[in-house]
């Protein structure tokens, strides 16, 4: 059973985190949000990821999530359980997402968008070149922080200078991605991307299990939102 979310059809998988998230987005009490995470955190064993690569996604959105609670815990004026809820629902919207994108192909993913969910060609190749670029980036990363070791540019444990560095390397990193991406933007155009109608060299197939995917997301939705008002803590961004 390893692995079953990899072999789902990108474009399902893309669906059910676009229904989590709008089935989450209005609701603010940590119940409804929890649950939906519960049954989002019972699918990791059968995503087929490496235990590196979870906790490479997991501690930022933990952190994330946790910076979002505290600073509403601090300075907002609804309450602890607010400030919890809404902590919990970024983590409930925001690890259907990574789930995405670390279990679909960027091919797969590209001929899903344009077979399945009729997204025009231009912007589904824009989001296959990202996706490809996404290790190549990581390699620039990597060659920087080589390059000022190599040059004697350790911040050592000084707040101020880990900062300045980050920033640098952030910087130089936004220019190489402005140039890469323009380079490789050009080429595209000059082979005809996006340009009109292309045939497709694979299929991006539909299974049943696909469907049972999305239909297993609305029910855990409407399973979690009917619990948070069976215990009273049911609450509305607006409400």
């Amino acid at each position: 059973m390893t692995g079953v979310l990899r072999r789902r059809n990108p474009a399902a998988k893309i669906v059910a985190a676009l229904l989590v998230a709008a089935g989450l987005i209005p609701a603010v009490d940590p119940v409804t949000a929890g649950a939906v995470l519960a049954a989002t955190v019972l699918l990791l064993p059968f995503a087929g990821l490496e235990r590196r690569a979870l906790l490479t996604v997991g501690v930022p959105l933990v952190l994330a999530a946790f910076s979002v609670g505290l600073v509403n815990l601090l300075f907002g004026e609804s309450g602890p359980m607010t400030a919890f809820g809404l902590a919990v629902r970024l983590l409930a919207i925001a690890l259907p997402g990574v789930l995405v994108a670390l279990t679909s192909d960027p091919t797969e993913t590209a001929d899903a968008l344009v077979q399945r969910l009729k997204v025009p060609e231009r912007p589904a190749l824009g989001v296959l070149a990202a996706l490809r670029l996404i290790p190549l980036l990581a390699a620039h990363w990597r060659t920087l922080t080589l390059a000022r070791r190599a040059r004697g540019l350790e911040p050592g444990r000084n707040p101020a200078a880990l900062a300045a560095q980050f920033a640098g390397k952030a910087f130089a990193l936004l220019v190489r991605a402005i140039r890469t991406g323009t380079l490789l933007a050009t080429a595209m155009d000059a082979r005809g991307f996006g340009t009109g109608p292309r045939t497709h060299a694979r299929t991006s197939r539909w299974s049943g299990a696909d469907g049972a995917l999305i239909a297993g997301t609305v029910l855990v939705l409407v399973a979690a939102h009917l619990l948070s008002m069976r215990m009273g803590t049911w609450r509305l961004l607006f409400g």
